[in-house]
């Protein structure tokens, strides 16, 4: 093992992700998330930044990371330390190393402010056993 890491490192690795079939990657390339922007700001209506704070994270991405969640049936938590850990999930939402990750209460309230505005809606019943809740479905952002 070496004790420094090689200028291309990063890319050989997310190369191989690619060369092994990263799912993530060509669902990126098959849906053009940006065509959900227009809804997501709509149903966000974030303020123009005037009264100060930290800027929100880029809703298309936090868009993103509900995808990730519902494709892997992950928590909050867990979906947290999963963006921060692996790099398709960094790769797919458009991360490098060194960009902040939402934590978990921050994609809580992204995916509430959704489905309170109506934009997204969540199952109320628990799967059945054996069964994801989201899969077979069309996720559709109102």
């Amino acid at each position: 093992m070496r004790d420094q890491p090689g200028f291309f490192d990063i890319d050989d690795r997310l190369k191989r992700l690619s060369d092994l079939g990263d799912q993530l990657e060509a669902f990126r390339v098959a849906v053009d998330f940006e065509t959900f922007r227009p809804e997501l700001n709509a149903a966000l209506s974030y303020s123009n930044g005037s009264q100060g704070g930290r800027p929100p994270f880029d809703p298309v991405m936090m868009f993103k990371i509900l995808v990730i969640q519902a494709a892997n049936n992950l928590s909050d938590e867990r979906t947290e330390f999963l963006i921060n850990d692996r790099l398709s999930f960094m790769r797919f939402l458009g991360l490098g190393l060194s960009d902040r990750v939402p934590d978990a209460r921050t994609i809580w309230l992204f995916r509430e402010k959704l489905t309170k505005a109506g934009a997204i809606e969540i199952p109320s019943q628990p799967p059945a056993a054996g069964r994801h809740p989201l899969r077979g479905t069309q996720v559709q952002v109102i």
